[in-house]
């Protein structure tokens, strides 16, 4: 895995349902890189904190392989890196191989892969049509949030290395399917639910599932 871009997002006003809301969601190149903390990432902008930002999801990294699939159902928009919001753009990043509990390299930060991205009406503002969400949910074009465990710069072309394989663990994508599925498996959401590294947020979304699941 390589990083392609390092992306840092500006507040920007969108409109949603005759509201005015603020998003840090148009991110833009940083050619000089970016610094990931513990909190977050260094001169981004996250707007509401009680899905985005935190400890749990101190930065967003999203698969470079993923942008011509996309561009082909939208080809009217601006396509540029950064554009579903990621701080990171990563060639070869494969939600099927990437674990919850792996621990990576990127630069000089060590981080921890905490969770798959769910998708908002934001993204869909973006995108200018609210169907990218259930499209977003049909494939395993998560991307990953992951925790900060070392602090450090990460610039473009910094290489990416995986230092430790959460081998019992489950992939992002099989977290990720469980939020798509019509019929929720509760033996996935228990196994998923005793990650140790799975965020608290998803957890709660998990323990609300496996009531109705079967």
């Amino acid at each position: 895995m390589k990083v392609i871009s390092t992306n840092l997002g500006q507040p920007k006003t969108i409109q949603w349902k005759g509201k005015s809301i603020q998003t840090g969601i148009y991110k833009k190149e940083v050619v000089a890189g970016i610094f990931l903390s513990k909190f977050g990432v260094i001169g981004d902008s996250v707007m509401n904190t009680k899905v985005h930002g935190g400890i749990d999801k101190s930065c967003y990294l999203f698969s470079t392989d993923h942008y011509e699939f996309w561009r082909k159902q939208y080809p009217n928009l601006d396509w540029e890196w950064g554009m579903f919001g990621e701080n990171l753009s990563i060639k070869d990043l494969d939600e099927t191989k990437i674990a919850i509990g792996d621990i990576i390299q990127i630069g000089e930060a060590i981080v921890e892969v905490s969770q798959p991205r769910l998708p908002c009406f934001k993204l869909g503002v973006k995108f200018k049509s609210q169907a990218v969400l259930k499209q977003y949910l049909n494939t395993t074009h998560t991307g990953a949030y992951v925790r900060v465990l070392k602090e450090g710069k990460v610039s473009k072309e910094d290489d990416i290395y995986l230092l430790e394989q959460q081998r019992d663990s489950l992939s992002l994508a099989q977290v990720y399917s469980i939020f798509g599925a019509n019929k929720k498996d509760k033996s996935l959401i228990d196994k998923a639910l005793a990650l140790d590294s799975l965020s608290e947020s998803i957890k709660k979304d998990l323990v609300r599932f496996r009531k109705n699941a079967h």
